[in-house]
């Protein structure tokens, strides 16, 4: 597959030829994927600058698609002065009108808005070009709109699932939801020909709702030269996400009390439950710098992650989240929470901890700050996980081979998973 020169740098080793040649035999696609160029039509609700990690996911996979010869167009959500249609890196990126009033936030009424907006774009371009496949990321909203292409247009669908589209994953926000939503979500979910989930953890989830959904484990991927691990650390902490409950941010507050340190504490991120998390550190007397949303592209956010030398992502739930992988990029010390998709993140790159329990986070606090050699080893792992296993010339390459299949097939056979 072809890659972006600064990924040439990262070699796959003999091990990750094994899996892409296990993934082959599991997909029943044996042979040169990439010999022929396929027509993708891409879906996504949320696409930079909207969105968290999920969309930054579908912008490098697009982007990866594009560079190997592919044509993609993408339907996603238009929001503020963003312009309705642009080329971005060969990628034709369609944007819908509809009603959303935060980048990083989109309520359940709004998706239906962009549904809504999303079906006359579809019809326009399904009328202008046949495309081979449809490759929608998230079971709902925009797994429906490709439910639908399918049943009218007979081309087949693969779905990426990133959490919160599958029911008992985040279910304080969505389980009203999921279950009005649960015929529709099944159908979707079982005429797909595949659901790619990132982590054997959301994949678990998905056999819960619907069986005999034909499931597949690919990883989120990263560019690793998108962060520097060599920068000199700063004594801070970093914690850079969505401001939501479950991201468990309030537990790190209650660790740090009374934790005598030298380091800084920053917090990055918005959400519905940054006013909470305030008031909780001026209640405590905490020094917490919180930052509030920062483009991920931007210097500052860059500045941040490179010169940080601890991150912690205490979430009680997540799927394969993207600022990990941003965070081992960058080379930092990691605290993160066992028996989620974290863990399967970091590996033992990291310090996993118990998810809702500040005791636990406390003392992988206090033993990361007192030990600066744990802190640059821990570094130095998470670097090298990330490029053994996570860089988009890996993953860009089995999503490749995947939709090829699907595109010449109308499925794949079997229900495997490739080993990692």
């Amino acid at each position: 597959m072809a890659s972006h020169d600064t990924l040439d740098r990262v070699r796959p080793t003999g091990k990750h030829l094994f899996h892409r040649v296990r993934l082959l035999q599991i997909l029943g696609a044996t042979g040169a994927c990439s010999s022929q160029s396929m027509r993708i039509l891409t879906l996504c609700y949320e696409f930079p600058p909207l969105g968290g990690g999920g969309a930054r996911v579908v912008s490098a996979l697009a982007r990866e698609l594009s560079a190997a010869g592919h044509e993609v167009d993408l339907v996603t959500m238009g929001f503020g002065g963003l312009p309705a249609t642009e080329t971005w890196h060969g990628v034709r990126v369609h944007r819908v009108r509809c009603v959303r009033r935060k980048a990083h936030y989109c309520t359940t009424p709004e998706a239906a808005t962009y549904l809504a907006g999303a079906v006359p774009v579809i019809r326009r371009l399904l009328g202008e070009r046949r495309y081979d496949v449809t490759h929608a990321h998230f079971i709902l909203p925009d797994g429906f709109l490709a439910w639908r292409i399918r049943r009218a247009h007979g081309i087949p669908y693969v779905i990426t699932a990133h959490g919160s589209d599958v029911p008992r994953y985040n279910p304080d926000r969505l389980r009203a939801a999921h279950k009005l939503l649960k015929p529709l979500w099944n159908a979707i979910t079982r005429d797909a020909a595949r659901i790619i989930c990132p982590s054997h953890t959301l994949r678990g989830l998905v056999a819960l709702g619907t069986a005999d959904a034909r499931t597949l484990e690919i990883p989120n991927g990263i560019d690793p030269c998108r962060f520097s691990p060599s920068r000199t650390k700063v004594k801070r902490i970093l914690v850079a996400t969505r401001i939501l409950k479950r991201k468990g941010v309030q537990y790190l507050l209650q660790a740090l009390e009374g934790l005598p340190l030298q380091h800084e504490v920053w917090v990055v991120g918005d959400g519905p439950y940054l006013t909470t998390l305030r008031r909780a550190a001026e209640r405590m007397r905490l020094p917490v710098h919180f930052r509030g949303w920062l483009d991920n592209n931007s210097p500052e956010f860059k500045e941040l992650l490179e010169t940080s030398d601890i991150y912690v992502l205490p979430s009680e739930s997540e799927n394969f989240p993207i600022a990990l992988l941003e965070a081992m990029a960058a080379g930092m010390a990691i605290i993160t929470t066992e028996a989620t998709g974290c863990a399967e993140v970091v590996g033992e790159a990291a310090l996993l901890v118990r998810a809702r329990d500040a005791e636990s986070i406390r003392g992988a606090l206090s033993k990361l700050v007192h030990d600066p050699q744990l802190r640059g080893d821990l570094g130095r792992a998470a670097r090298q996980r990330l490029e053994e296993r996570f860089s988009w010339r890996t993953v860009g390459g089995q999503y490749e081979e995947l939709l090829t299949s699907v595109a010449r097939n109308g499925h794949v056979a079997g229900n495997g998973k490739p080993k990692r």
